[in-house]
């Protein structure tokens, strides 16, 4: 523990912890983006998406405290390493001129306080619903769609999903050089995976706002879960999409 606490105290300590805590992140927007992307499959494969999550709780329950733990870690990590930089220097420079940087990495710390906006934002809105006019349990189609036809609404997650892709660009490069993945390089401003991944996974989350303004999703009625009769032997209720004449689809 004592080894631990000191590595945790250190600079490149904290340094690392944001680089391994960077990564899972970007493991987990990828795998989170490929799911959003169901929505252009339809209502059926966005509902048997959320039952495979149902029917996954323990694991999901697991990666869901790792990735508040890495999010944690990785927000404590930021934050007290720029403390750090400033009680350093308290006075700042008198005139700033660096000689290699990005605007990605001048708008890192800005960038990242609107991701933590946002996924808060998010989680209430498509996770609890709190936030959703109409949201309904075990129908992620319909909650993505209507949550995103509001414009301001659609506007945020465009705008946020702007920040995570000059974060994926800045964070994956800075993480793969901070855990010696990557030599240092005569050309530091090319970062080709850094870049691809950004544009990527920024482009296949904003695809999602998108579609939803424009109208590229059809409506479709409400899935509902039907309450299990006293003959059927599983406490499982089945969900099934109830049509607007009232007859069960």
């Amino acid at each position: 523990m004592y080894g631990l606490a000191r590595f945790w105290d250190s600079t490149i300590g904290k340094k690392i912890v944001m680089a391994v805590t960077g990564i899972i992140g970007i493991l987990f927007v990828i795998g989170h983006m490929s799911g959003n992307l169901l929505m252009f499959k339809g209502q059926d494969a966005m509902h048997h998406y959320a039952l495979l999550l149902r029917t996954s709780m323990p694991l999901l329950y697991a990666v869901r405290g790792v990735l508040v733990a890495a999010v944690a870690l990785h927000a404590l990590s930021a934050y007290q390493l720029t403390m750090r930089s400033r009680a350093a220097r308290p006075q700042d420079y008198a005139s700033r001129r660096p000689q290699v940087t990005t605007f990605a990495a001048k708008t890192i710390r800005w960038g990242g306080v609107l991701l933590l906006v946002f996924i808060v934002f998010h989680l209430l809105q498509l996770t609890l619903g709190v936030v959703h006019p109409q949201f309904t349990h075990l129908d992620p189609y319909n909650n993505v769609r209507i949550g995103l036809s509001n414009p301001l609404i659609a506007g945020f997650y465009i705008v946020a999903m702007g920040a995570l892709a000059l974060h994926l660009y800045h964070g994956t490069w800075a993480a793969v050089r901070t855990l010696g993945v990557a030599p240092a390089s005569a050309h530091p401003l090319k970062r080709r995976l850094a870049l691809v991944l950004a544009i990527v996974v920024a482009a296949g989350f904003m695809l999602i706002p998108i579609a939803a303004l424009t109208g590229a999703f059809q409506e479709m009625p409400p899935v509902q879960e039907s309450m299990p009769s006293a003959s059927t032997p599983s406490s499982t209720p089945t969900p099934v999409a109830v049509v607007p004449s009232g007859e069960v689809r």
